[in-house]
């Protein structure tokens, strides 16, 4: 499949496009982060936000540019606010007094309170969840309560990584969208 046909039938939400896209596209994209990152995971977690926020925008994309340039495009503006939220943090982690820190943190543990109500968050996730396919629950499981990594899950799944990652990628899009859905 020619990267524009791939790219048109994309745009109409076709699954097999966006996995050519994803498959084609993966290793310059994530090859351009670990330099900038220096770190696997944080390329990694970026990329993947990469093609999600493209996917989510495809139909936005101008084909008179290169779909790699515009891909490179909006993992730099990620990388960006991963690194401002990332100095963020660390500013206001350093700017507290030490002593009122210290306070904070003088008992951790769990109240009952706070365990009836992570049981109780709990039960509503997993409810949440068992209204996705099967094959999104799936994945849910096994990345998230059985903390298999995408290439255990591949070899479990007997799956491409790549189709892993875009599976959880979605799973997780459709369930924020039940869980808004609930509390709305």
């Amino acid at each position: 499949m020619e990267i524009k046909d791939a790219i048109q039938k994309a745009k109409e939400n076709n699954q097999f496009a966006f996995n050519v896209l994803l498959d084609t596209y993966w290793n310059d994209v994530y090859g351009f982060l670990l330099k900038r990152t220096e770190n696997e995971n944080d390329a990694e977690d970026i990329t993947i936000q990469t093609f999600s926020k493209a996917f989510d925008k495809i139909n936005s994309f101008n084909e008179d540019y290169k779909f790699k340039t515009w891909l490179i495009t909006i993992s730099k503006n990620i990388h960006i606010d991963f690194l401002r939220k990332k100095k963020k943090l660390v500013s206001h982690e350093t700017s507290r007094d030490h002593d009122a820190h210290v306070r904070s943190i003088i008992d951790a543990s769990p109240s009952i309170e706070d365990k009836i109500i992570t049981e109780q968050n709990l039960a509503k996730l997993l409810r949440d969840i068992k209204k996705l396919k099967p094959h999104y629950q799936e994945v849910i499981n096994l990345r998230y309560f059985q903390e298999y990594s995408y290439d255990e899950i591949s070899t479990e799944l007997n799956e491409p990584m790549n189709n892993i990652k875009v599976k959880l990628l979605r799973a997780k899009k459709l369930l924020a969208a039940i869980i808004q859905k609930r509390k709305s």
